[in-house]
């Protein structure tokens, strides 16, 4: 993998605090408006520096989480209202429009 900057960290960091309550965004979304080359690298990311961040939040580009965290994940954006059909997140519904 590319060497990932300090700089791009924060960026994805920042995009990730800024996704409201009961909407989602997708890897893909997040590496493109941090300006990076793979979705891969926000996953990374994600893996190695989010403790404190709606994670939660952050969903694979076909809606459905991954089997590890799928339990964890449904039950918190449940709750925020996010819509979820057979284990499945509604993208089309609740996916945040980076700005």
């Amino acid at each position: 993998m590319a060497a990932i900057t300090e700089e791009q960290v924060e960026a994805v960091r920042a995009l990730v605090a800024a996704i409201p309550v009961g909407r989602v965004s997708t890897y893909g979304d997040l590496a493109g408006a941090a300006g990076l080359s793979s979705a891969r690298i926000v996953g990374w990311i994600m893996r190695t520096d989010t403790a404190d961040l709606p994670w939660h939040r952050v969903v694979p580009a076909s809606g459905r989480p991954a089997p590890h965290l799928a339990n964890r994940q449904l039950e918190r954006l449940a709750a925020e209202g996010v819509p979820i059909s057979e284990g499945r997140i509604r993208l089309r519904e609740c996916r945040w429009a980076i700005a």
